[in-house]
């Protein structure tokens, strides 16, 4: 897609080989992903994408934030530049708007100059909320870690769900500490089913955010993706019955009771 003099090339984070064929046309400045994606949280294999990329002289950017910082580091994996949306796991409380870069001090002064002519500034406020979180990070992280795999195990075994998104295996076993506290799952019905599981839930807000001390849930065919089309829904992989669920701090039986009881009002 051109924009300006730049263009964007999409390919699937699973296919190396793809990437590869784009590098080698030569005119690649960055690779920019998330990792973990959202809300499938697929991880992306941050060291091959940066020994690929740095081979052709391309710069690898790695949007952090669903890991957090406590369960992946992409700098020491050979990411260059590493984003966070500070208002998720950092903060943590769910009250403040904020987003950091990570990397080294000559790409990040050149980012600086940039950001005094174009980018805001956060309030003392917001900066002194933003520190308190940072207090307890890792054990709100550790504990939403614990929730979301032993959810995501009693899930898979459900009979009213049909696919659990958990990053337990494969890459992320070898290059993250922790999965996250975030799953995803396609429920065993329809659209209105899907909706009547949300609408069950009692503990978790519906909401699009994550990172959280209060759990939250939300719909992606009917709220992130909402205004979308079929096929632009189907091309992301967004079926009608998935659910996202970002896991707080609450205890794991009042979540899992709670979940259990909203599965059987679909």
């Amino acid at each position: 897609m051109p924009a300006g003099d730049f263009w964007t090339t999409f390919v699937d984070l699973d296919d190396m080989e793809a990437l590869q064929s784009v590098l080698d046309q030569g005119n690649v400045t960055m690779f920019y992903a998330d990792s973990l994606t959202n809300p499938h949280l697929k991880c992306v294999d941050v060291r091959r994408v940066a020994e690929l990329c740095h081979q052709r002289g391309a710069l690898v950017c790695i949007d952090s934030t669903l890991a957090s910082p406590i369960n992946q580091k992409p700098l020491t994996l050979g990411a260059d530049v590493v984003l966070h949306s500070i208002t998720k796991y950092i903060a943590g409380h769910h009250d403040v708007i904020a987003g950091c870069v990570s990397g080294s001090e000559e790409l990040i002064s050149r980012i600086r100059v940039w950001h005094h002519d174009l980018g805001g500034a956060i309030s003392p406020n917001t900066a002194y909320m933003i520190i308190r979180g940072l207090k307890t990070m890792a054990l709100r992280v550790e504990a939403q870690n614990r929730t979301a795999l032993r959810m995501a195990r009693l899930l898979e075994r459900h009979p009213k769900v049909e696919r659990v998104n958990y990053p337990w295996h494969g890459v992320a076993r070898r290059q993250m500490t922790g999965a996250g506290g975030v799953i995803s799952f396609e429920v065993a019905s329809d659209m209105r089913g899907a909706m009547r599981f949300v609408d069950a839930l009692e503990l978790p807000f519906i909401a699009t955010s994550l990172g959280g001390c209060e759990s939250l849930v939300q719909q992606p065919a009917i709220m992130s993706y909402w205004g979308k089309s079929d096929a632009e829904k189907a091309e992301n992989g967004i079926k009608d019955n998935l659910v996202r669920f970002s896991f707080g701090i609450e205890k794991f039986e009042d979540l899992k009771d709670d979940i259990l009881q909203a599965l059987e009002k679909i």
